[in-house]
C-alpha cells in the first residue's frame, strides 16, 4: 500500500516536467490522477509548450503503474475547461484529496522594456491561473469532508532577486499570499495548503536559448554547458540544476500523512540559493 492509497490528486501543467513527475510519482504511491495541461500558444514564450502527445506520455506511464487518470487539454486562464475537467475527474474517480498547482511559463525580460503582453501573459497565467485551478478545484476537496492538502509551485525568485525576472517573480511571490491565506481559510476543513520554492530545474522551461542567454549575456551563443556554468554559482550546493523528481518528492512529503500538520509553510528546495 503507497503513502497516498485511494486518493485522487488535481495536477496542472502535467504534459512534462515537474508535473507529469509528480503524476508518476504520486501514481506509484497509489493515487488516481487528474491531469491537465494545455496545447495553447502563448506568444511571449520563447520556447516550445507542452504538446498533446507529451500529456498522452504522462497519461501512458501513470497507467503503467495500474493507476487510473482522466486527463485534457484545458488553459488555466480558463475557468470553465478547467471546472469541466475537474468535474468530469472527480465523477469517473469518486474524490478529490489533492491539489497541485504547478502549471506555469517563464519570459525573461528587462523590467522597463518587456511589453505589456508579456506582463499580463506571466500574470494571467503563474499567479491568476493559479487561483482559477484552486477555484474549481479545492471546494471538491472541502465538499468530500476528508481533509486533503494544496501545494501551489511557486519558485526561489519569489525569495531571491535576479535581474529580468521582475514579472515571473511578481507572480511566484504573490502566490505566497494567496498561499497563507488559503490555509487560514481552510484549516477548519483539514485542508493544508503549502507553497514550494524550487531552485533551477532541469526542464523544458530551463533548458532552451532565452535561459541560457539569461544566464551568460556574456556568451555570443551560450549551450548548456555555459548555461551550468553560471547556475552552479548560485547553488551553494554543487548542483547547476535540480531534477523534477527532487521537487516531488518534496510535494510527496507536504501532501502525504508525513507532513499532516504543515501548512502556511514556503517549502524551499533550492541548494543553498537563498543563502
Amino acid at each position: 500500500m503507497g503513502r497516498l492509497a485511494g486518493k485522487v490528486a488535481f495536477i496542472t501543467g502535467a504534459a512534462r516536467g515537474q508535473g507529469r513527475s509528480h503524476a508518476v510519482k504520486l501514481a506509484e504511491e497509489g493515487a488516481d490522477i487528474i491531469a491537465i495541461d494545455t496545447t495553447a500558444t502563448v506568444g511571449s514564450v520563447p520556447y516550445p509548450l507542452a504538446t498533446a502527445d507529451d500529456l498522452a506520455e504522462t497519461v501512458r506511464q501513470v497507467e503503467a503503474l495500474d493507476r487510473r487518470i482522466v486527463a485534457a487539454d484545458a488553459d488555466v486562464r480558463d475557468t470553465s475547461a478547467l471546472a469541466k475537467v475537474v468535474e468530469q475527474g472527480v465523477a469517473e474517480l469518486g474524490r478529490l484529496d489533492i491539489v497541485l498547482a504547478n502549471a506555469g511559463i517563464s519570459s525573461p525580460a528587462p523590467t522597463l522594456e518587456m511589453s505589456d503582453q508579456t506582463w499580463q501573459d506571466m500574470i494571467d497565467i503563474n499567479l491568476t491561473g493559479v487561483w482559477k485551478s484552486l477555484k474549481v478545484s479545492v471546494p471538491h476537496i472541502v465538499s468530500g469532508g476528508r481533509g486533503g492538502s494544496v501545494v501551489i509551485t511557486s519558485s526561489l525568485a519569489a525569495i531571491y532577486a535576479n535581474e529580468n525576472t521582475a514579472h515571473y517573480s511578481a507572480a511566484k511571490a504573490g502566490l505566497v499570499m494567496l498561499m497563507k491565506v488559503m490555509a487560514k481559510e481552510l484549516a477548519p476543513h483539514d485542508i493544508r495548503v503549502n507553497t514550494v520554492h524550487p531552485t533551477t530545474v532541469a526542464t523544458d522551461m530551463i533548458l532552451n536559448e532565452a535561459t541560457y542567454r539569461l544566464f551568460r549575456p556574456d556568451v555570443e551563443n551560450p549551450g548548456r554547458a555555459e548555461f551550468e556554468e553560471a547556475a552552479r554559482t548560485l547553488n551553494r550546493l554543487p548542483v547547476a540544476a535540480l531534477e523534477p523528481e527532487d521537487i516531488t518528492n518534496a510535494i510527496l512529503y507536504l501532501v502525504s500523512d508525513q507532513g499532516r500538520y504543515v501548512t502556511g509553510t514556503t517549502h524551499v528546495v533550492d541548494a543553498g540559493g537563498a543563502l
